[in-house]
């Protein structure tokens, strides 16, 4: 059983990390795309917006209607996956901005049934102790997101369409993995279908609502970052060194967001086991507040410099991602567990919304020097509320 699990977590996150290839698929193309599609630079924002919007939208009707509890969860992954590939592919194809990001919209439907779906096979293979589990999940995850990153160091002197029929190839292999090579977890979660009427129920439970609360103020932070970290990283080290070849940049926001990522999840699991999630929130959203504050005055400055700040911050931003839902299965009731998720996740992404649209409107005020700093808003206000949590978290284990 335990080798068993382990082999089905290798295939689920590699699958996973295919996958969410999608999701920066077209940001990473989009200074091509808005010449293409003739936009104006503030459409780069909806660009990488448009796929969160999808997101919550699939993540509120797949819910509603439990799709993953009266499907087979693995075969939803690979349906998702292959509609999500079709879609992402299709953009090669469009001339029109509206119509290339409502495709990017659907794109962001169909991870829906990605990313939720995965957890969901993951805590089937793992009833218990899924701490580190979790975390490796995620960090497939973070290297799937930042993947276009990477083939973008090898394909930079050709069309961007490469760019995207990669990550459309990715996708189809994950939903053949899923499909044909993953197996059904030998002992089924009990299912808890997601009701709007329990929604009350989720809003009024204290403790739960505290790790939401801590988990939304994560999602502020996170996803402006790894959208407009690339671009930072591109305009200081060109202010710092014109001659900064492009696969460099690349490659340093790979490093930063994918790799580094990739590594804070998997520490970020084993930590948490040990010392309690809330500490390991709170130690994680400390870190890459002062890092959202610091990497700003790095601007223009040595490439070294601003690289070991990302780097730090690429660990930091995501380590704590995976125990805020762990958390919040741990307080809820078993009957609205699945409500209590579905909520977090949706809100966490609308936030995402508005502070990816943000970033650049503050940037043309205040510069590249201090726009990062209104992300620490977020983990700011989620360590308080963690510390709140702390007290809950431990007297949940006495019990």
């Amino acid at each position: 059983m335990i080798q068993g699990s382990w082999r089905a977590l290798l295939w689920i996150g590699l699958s996973e990390l295919c996958a969410l290839s999608l999701w920066y698929s077209a940001s990473v193309i989009a200074p091509e795309l808005i010449a293409v599609w003739d936009l104006s630079p503030d459409s780069e924002a909806w660009l990488s917006a448009s796929v969160p919007i999808g997101f919550v939208i699939g993540a509120l009707f797949s819910s509603s209607f439990g799709i993953a509890d009266c499907f087979n969860p693995r075969k939803v992954f690979a349906i998702s996956a292959f509609l999500g590939a079709l879609l992402n592919v299709l953009l090669i194809l469009v001339d029109s901005g509206f119509f290339g990001i409502l495709l990017r919209i659907l794109t962001g439907v169909t991870l829906a049934g990605v990313y939720p779906t995965a957890v969901k096979i993951l805590s089937e293979w793992f009833p218990r102790k899924r701490g580190l589990a979790i975390g490796i999940l995620i960090a497939a995850l973070t290297l799937g997101s930042s993947l276009p990153h990477f083939v973008v160091i090898f394909l930079s002197s050709v069309s961007w369409k490469f760019v995207i029929i990669c990550s459309s190839v990715l996708a189809l292999l994950s939903a053949f993995v899923v499909l044909f090579v993953l197996e059904d977890a030998p002992v089924k979660s009990k299912r808890v279908p997601f009701s709007l009427k329990l929604i009350k129920k989720v809003v009024t439970n204290k403790p739960v609502m505290l790790a939401n609360y801590g988990y939304f103020g994560h999602m502020w932070e996170l996803y402006a970052m790894w959208t407009w970290l690339p671009v930072f990283l591109t305009a200081s080290f060109s202010m710092y060194s014109p001659e900064t070849p492009h696969w460099f940049i690349a490659l340093s926001s790979f490093v930063s967001i994918g790799i580094a990522g990739g590594i804070g999840c998997v520490i970020g699991g084993l930590i948490s086991d040990k010392i309690g999630r809330a500490n390991l929130t709170i130690i994680s959203m400390f870190i890459s507040a002062i890092c959202s504050i610091v990497i700003g005055f790095t601007f223009g400055q040595a490439i070294w410099l601003t690289f070991v700040i990302a780097i730090i911050w690429g660990v930091s931003v995501i380590s704590d991602s995976a125990q805020f839902s762990a958390a919040v299965s741990e307080v809820a009731e078993e009957e609205y567990v699945g409500t209590a998720l579905t909520f977090q996740m949706c809100i966490g992404f609308l936030i995402t919304i508005f502070s990816i649209n943000l970033i650049p409107i503050i940037q043309r005020i205040i510069g590249w020097e201090y726009v990062f700093t209104i992300l620490a808003i977020g983990p700011i206000l989620g360590m308080i509320t963690m510390v709140k949590y702390r007290r809950y978290e431990f007297n949940n284990e006495k019990l």
